[in-house]
């Protein structure tokens, strides 16, 4: 553990070294500004709940969408990874949808739904669905059939089976569906939040963009993105880790 973190860091480090040559080459702030000019409009935003405020809110729409997401999709993939027939009549709808570009779905949720909450949580579930119906119907097709075979031996409840047979074959398809999902549902949510939401990181962002104010755009991403990757360093990855040791056991 202590060398995965060094190696983090010295990444981290790397990238911030290129950040200040690129903000130095360029030599305007109001281009690319040097990594340490944001401290002060970062801690200004964060005393003042700004920034407190709107992340809440982009928080809050991925946790719905990434739950929501992950629930249909795992339902919908083990169906079709267990029944050929169903498999056959809803494979072509998963390839429109997965080829369909996740703006069109957002707009088209804003024109039915209106600029709405569920209409952004709707946009960014259904953008998400298709990738973890694609990964959990592999890791459907994928399950043990001597395993299947001895959980009908020993008569095991359907939850049961599903529990202590299916889920643990499961598991690590679905933290790499989990670790794909988060990466690409919060960046669904900035652009439902750019295009139409009052509130959310989104939001920020369109507002200094019209401003023209890169400082604040990159103060504002990078406060999320900082978020993301505790979440995929502290959460998604060590359960992804865990998720595998059995097979090696």
């Amino acid at each position: 553990m202590p060398g995965r973190i060094g190696v983090a860091a010295s990444s981290v480090t790397g990238l911030l070294i290129l950040w200040i040559i690129a903000a130095t080459l360029t030599a305007d702030p109001q281009i690319l500004p040097q990594p340490f000019a944001l401290v002060g409009p970062f801690w200004a935003e964060l005393q003042s709940g700004e920034l407190l405020f709107h992340l809440g809110h982009t928080l809050l729409r991925v946790i719905w969408a990434f739950g929501l997401a992950m629930t249909l999709g795992l339902a919908l993939g083990l169906a079709m990874g267990r029944s050929e027939g169903l498999n056959r009549w809803l494979d072509p709808w998963l390839v429109i949808f997965l080829n369909l570009p996740a703006l069109v779905l957002i707009v088209l949720c804003y024109l039915w739904i209106g600029l709405t909450e569920t209409a952004a949580i709707v946009a960014v579930t259904l953008n998400k669905v298709p990738n973890v119906t694609t990964v959990i119907r592999e890791g459907a097709r994928a399950l043990s059939p001597d395993l299947d075979a001895m959980a009908q031996v020993y008569r095991m409840p359907p939850l049961a089976r599903f529990r202590h047979v299916v889920l643990p074959q499961l598991a690590p398809f679905l933290a790499a569906a989990a670790r794909s999902g988060v990466a690409v549902i919060w960046k669904i949510v900035l652009v439902v939040e750019f295009l139409g939401r009052s509130n959310g990181i989104g939001f920020q962002i369109h507002l200094y963009f019209q401003l023209f104010d890169v400082g604040m755009v990159l103060v504002y991403a990078f406060s999320f993105i900082a978020v993301m990757l505790a979440v995929e360093w502290l959460i998604l990855q060590p359960w992804e880790r865990r998720s595998r040791r059995w097979r090696s056991a």
